[in-house]
């Protein structure tokens, strides 16, 4: 039986056994009950964490965090009113991670790209605002990652320095205490792609089979070496497509090479991207739509939503990304996840969640409730919505 990897870029999912040609599991019927949390624009990031050390997950979106189970609204920092149409957050992304290892899990929120990125202080059920600390003066791409880069068990930013014209990773304090996250260049080179403000497209995987995984964005990759704190990596100009959220790689047609899974950030479009060797065995990539009936697919997430083995992805609409400006704007806030049917050809079967939310620039698909089935949330101009998944009657 075949072993299918898939590689995440916010994540390594391993699906061992998977026989691409058949479904390893049953899979469920799948429902979702809509909560909306807030109708107000409060961030376009959003991330879980159990807050309070109550042994339930609760839920963080800019300068709030929410209760759970009944979703309470507390405030982490002094709340701006947003106008939807009239400007943007400074919550793009949201994280969650203990960053000073005192036990207590703290925010990451990435502001507009380019500006200061920082993470706010749990004060440990104490009243009043959390604590911020600056993380890095310049936190550029549109979507930023928080991947484990050095294999330490801790996310580190995955991102460039729009100020400076890099291509960076910032490692989170590795010390109990220490709140400093260090800089290491991966490309500095004048003139290479990527270091825009406005970048968009990222991703953290093996693009070429050696064991280390490289950074790409959809001009190319950097090829990672031993020691990821090394800096200055080998670049790889490579097609790999147009302007895009978070970029996933893994063998989607199972012919040993792995792919990758992009979505449009501001036009139409879901794509994957099949990689083929040219005549001197160098890498390149042939594009095939996935999906272009809805626009604005700034966030892209992956998970087994109906529990058959295999990764499903799941997005939707960045709703007024530009304020009205991008294509399709005034077309429905749609949230989908689409159904990955593994094959020489792959295909998808798209499922819509809701057509009155989409979703923000980066999404949640995670068992906030316990119940082991993975739930959906989301924060974008049209409020914070949860979507819990609910148990097939057949189970």
């Amino acid at each position: 039986m075949n072993k299918v990897v898939f590689y995440c870029a916010v994540s390594l999912l391993v699906f061992a056994g998977c026989n691409v040609q058949s479904q390893q599991k049953p899979a469920r019927n799948v429902t979702f009950s809509k909560q909306a949390i807030t109708k107000d624009f409060i961030s376009e990031g959003v991330a879980v964490g159990d807050v309070n050390h109550d042994g339930k997950l609760d839920i963080i979106a800019g300068a709030f965090w929410f209760e759970a189970p009944d979703w309470e609204k507390h405030e982490i920092a002094r709340p701006v009113k947003y106008v939807v149409g009239e400007g943007y957050s400074n919550s793009f992304l949201n994280f969650s991670m203990d960053v000073n290892q005192d036990g207590w899990i703290d925010q990451v929120r990435i502001d507009w790209p380019g500006k200061t990125a920082v993470w706010h202080e749990n004060p440990q059920n104490q009243a009043g605002h959390w604590p911020v600390h600056v993380i890095h003066q310049s936190v550029g791409n549109e979507a930023p990652l928080f991947v484990d880069i050095d294999g330490d068990g801790r996310n580190d930013i995955l991102c460039n320095d729009s100020e400076k014209k890099q291509i960076i990773w910032l490692k989170s304090p590795s010390v109990k205490g220490d709140t400093a996250w260090t800089v290491t260049v991966i490309d500095g080179a004048e003139g290479i792609p990527g270091t825009h403000q406005y970048t968009h497209g990222l991703g953290y995987a093996d693009i070429n089979g050696d064991g280390k995984k490289d950074v790409l964005i959809t001009k190319g990759w950097w090829e990672g070496p031993a020691d990821p704190a090394q800096p200055n990596w080998k670049f790889h100009p490579v097609d790999l497509g147009e302007e895009c959220a978070q970029m996933y790689v893994m063998d989607l047609n199972a012919d040993g090479l792995v792919d990758v899974l992009s979505s449009s950030a501001h036009h139409y479009g879901i794509w994957w991207h099949e990689q083929k060797k040219d005549a001197n065995g160098e890498i390149l990539f042939v594009h095939h739509l996935i999906d272009s009936s809805f626009s604005q697919s700034h966030s892209l997430a992956l998970a087994d939503i109906n529990g058959d083995g295999y990764p499903d992805f799941i997005t939707g609409k960045r709703y007024f990304a530009h304020n009205g400006g991008d294509p399709g704007a005034h077309e429905p806030a749609v949230l989908y996840w689409f159904e990955y049917k593994p094959g020489k050809t792959p295909s998808w079967i798209k499922h819509e969640v809701d057509n009155d939310s989409g979703s923000g620039l980066n999404l949640v698909v995670e068992d906030i409730n316990g119940d082991s089935l993975p739930d959906i949330v989301v924060s974008n101009k049209k409020g914070l919505h949860v979507f819990l998944q609910e148990k097939d009657e057949k189970e």
